[in-house]
């Protein structure tokens, strides 16, 4: 009899135990509830029967949608993934600020000709795809606001650039902007330190150069310029560390030549380090500035001559002060006083013109 109640109190706890994870189970999944209306033909979207405020997936893709209603995205507080792609939409609603949750947001294969500025709201966003659409330009502070951004593909559109803000997406390490009109990318790329893959190939006879700040992303493993219009590869490419794929073909390029290019990316990095390194090397030894000065008779150079400090008191301190050295009077025996003068004077317009770099190193001078 003690054994069978000893049953029943273990039945009854698994019973209590087991209704806990159906609820834990069900709140679980109300809170992350996933709505799926993929491929099903719609042309507006029909009301929900849930609550919108407990989505945190919606899939519409592969529809017939023309527009999203305003008050649709407004109330999808807890929304983390969007996906609309392959419909007919021309446009996103400002609405789409509210979402702060965001994380992926699919738009590709659509009519869009611009992107909402209020999309800079989605800080939360990571993954952001426009691929397929019109875009002729994005938002110029896109990259200041979306800071967390790690893929930003934005291939198969009409952009001419890509907004200055873009380099400053320091997350980015995926940035796809094939088959645009692209004229030039932005100058600071060298923001962005997490970037693995970039791909700015086809953009055709628009792209002519690359930036030489490209040779600075540092976290760089595949680079994609594959028919464009670049003839030269900048030297700083040679530092690109990380680099393992790199796609050229279809390009005019003299520099590296193509049988530099076709013997691989270690060849052609170790081509652009050397033509780097042989740019920065002086044909002839380098003079000190002092030395330029005394050549071009700007003063006379005999301060450290032990000849002329012989007989006097002349202290560390007067090497490096420039106290009567433009001065006519100097003769390398002057009083001690005149090496007290204040280099206050030597700010005077009277003397500004003497030591003026212009005056000192100009082709006239340096002939």
């Amino acid at each position: 009899m003690m054994y069978e109640q000893i049953q029943q109190q273990q039945q009854q706890m698994m019973n209590r135990v087991d209704r806990r994870k159906v609820m834990g189970e069900r709140r679980k999944a109300i809170e992350e509830e996933e709505v799926d209306l993929s491929g099903m033909s719609l042309e507006t979207i029909p009301n929900p029967s849930l609550n919108l405020a407990a989505i945190c997936k919606l899939n519409l893709s592969n529809n017939d949608l023309q527009m999203i209603p305003e008050s649709l995205t407004a109330r999808m507080l807890n929304l983390v993934v969007l996906d609309v792609h392959s419909n007919q939409l021309k446009s996103l609603p400002n609405s789409i600020g509210c979402l702060s949750k965001l994380k992926a947001l699919n738009v590709s294969c659509n009519l869009l000709v611009s992107l909402p500025r209020t999309i800079e709201n989605c800080r939360s966003l990571e993954e952001l795809n426009v691929n397929f659409n019109k875009l002729s330009r994005l938002p110029d502070t896109i990259g200041f606001e979306l800071v967390n951004l790690k893929k930003l593909s934005v291939n198969s559109n009409k952009l001419v650039f890509l907004p200055m803000s873009t380099s400053y997406i320091t997350s980015l390490k995926t940035l796809d902007a094939r088959l645009n009109n692209l004229r030039s990318l932005p100058e600071d790329l060298e923001n962005l330190i997490n970037l693995e893959v970039l791909n700015v190939s086809q953009n055709f006879q628009y792209l002519e150069t690359l930036p030489y700040s490209i040779g600075l992303l540092l976290s760089l493993v595949e680079l994609d310029v594959s028919y464009n219009k670049i003839t030269t590869l900048p030297d700083s490419m040679g530092c690109l560390r990380k680099l393992q794929k790199l796609s050229v073909e279809g390009n005019p390029l003299v520099s590296p030549p193509m049988e530099v290019v076709e013997r691989g990316v270690h060849f052609v990095k170790e081509y652009l380090s050397e033509k780097m390194n042989a740019g920065h090397k002086s044909p002839t030894k380098k003079k000190s500035w002092v030395g330029k000065l005394v050549k071009y008779g700007t003063f006379s150079g005999r301060i450290g001559s032990r000849k002329d400090r012989e007989g006097f008191d002349v202290t560390p301190d007067h090497y490096s002060s420039f106290d009567g050295l433009a001065s006519p009077a100097y003769s390398g025996k002057s009083p001690k006083h005149t090496w007290n003068r204040s280099i206050e004077g030597l700010a005077s317009p009277r003397y500004l013109r003497i030591f003026s770099p212009g005056r000192l190193f100009s082709s006239k001078n340096l002939s």
